[in-house]
């Protein structure tokens, strides 16, 4: 029988990255990656990842990679239409494409949010590592090969100092007992650079940390050019 392929949303982080893996093992084929892009910033919405560095990371996949172009500060109806063209353009190129896959983890309202945006739209939603055991899942991605830096903290949450650290044991024990292991709630966001979803490393080098909006502590990483170690 053959497997339908699915669309992966991409946000350059740890949970979308190990979704990859997760539908590979499965059997399930990916046509390809779609992420919301913020125009003038030339970055990742949310998780702040220079553009450079996503499309190192769509190659070091090895799928095709469809942006979302959104402006600085745009409210939710902008990004909907945005999204909805990403997906018509989708479409367009994968029409055997039914489903989008998404590396939610436990928040319900996210999930039906999601599935409320996208099936208007003849999309169906998926969410493979939907229900997991957050400090299990990140102990299995760290001992599964993802390799990951903090690159976007919120301070309401958790310390600045945490911003550009790895995704690693280390982290883990030192997270204070409220925050999740995951970063579900919010807390941080991830830059992956390696990996089993990976065809190999990328070379990222830590640049400086600054304040935004007076509450997200973002680190920068830049693509650092020759092979990767």
């Amino acid at each position: 029988m053959t497997v339908e392929p699915v669309l992966l949303s991409w946000s350059g982080g740890k949970d979308a990255a190990w979704t990859l893996h997760r539908l590979r093992q499965s059997g399930v084929p990916v046509a390809g990656l779609i992420t919301t892009v913020t125009a003038g910033y030339e970055r990742v919405s949310m998780q702040g990842i220079r553009r450079e560095v996503l499309h190192a990371q769509a190659m070091a996949a090895g799928l095709p990679l469809i942006e979302a172009m959104i402006p600085p500060a745009c409210d939710n109806a902008v990004y909907e239409a945005a999204f909805a063209s990403a997906l018509r353009s989708a479409r367009e190129r994968w029409p055997r494409t039914l489903s989008i896959a998404f590396g939610d983890l436990f928040l319900q309202d996210i999930r039906d949010y999601r599935v409320a945006m996208c099936a208007p739209l003849g999309w169906r939603v998926l969410t493979p590592l939907f229900g997991s055991d957050t400090p299990s899942l990140a102990r299995e991605m760290q001992a599964g090969g993802l390799k990951a830096a903090i690159c976007c903290v919120d301070t309401q949450q958790l310390s600045a100092d945490f911003s550009g650290r790895d995704f690693d044991a280390a982290l883990l024990d030192a997270l204070p007992a409220d925050v999740d292991p995951c970063g579900e709630n919010g807390e941080f966001h991830t830059c992956v650079h390696a990996g089993p979803m990976f065809e190999h490393p990328i070379s990222i080098t830590r640049g400086e940390t600054l304040l935004r909006d007076q509450r997200f502590a973002y680190t920068d990483f830049e693509l650092q050019t020759g092979p990767a170690t």
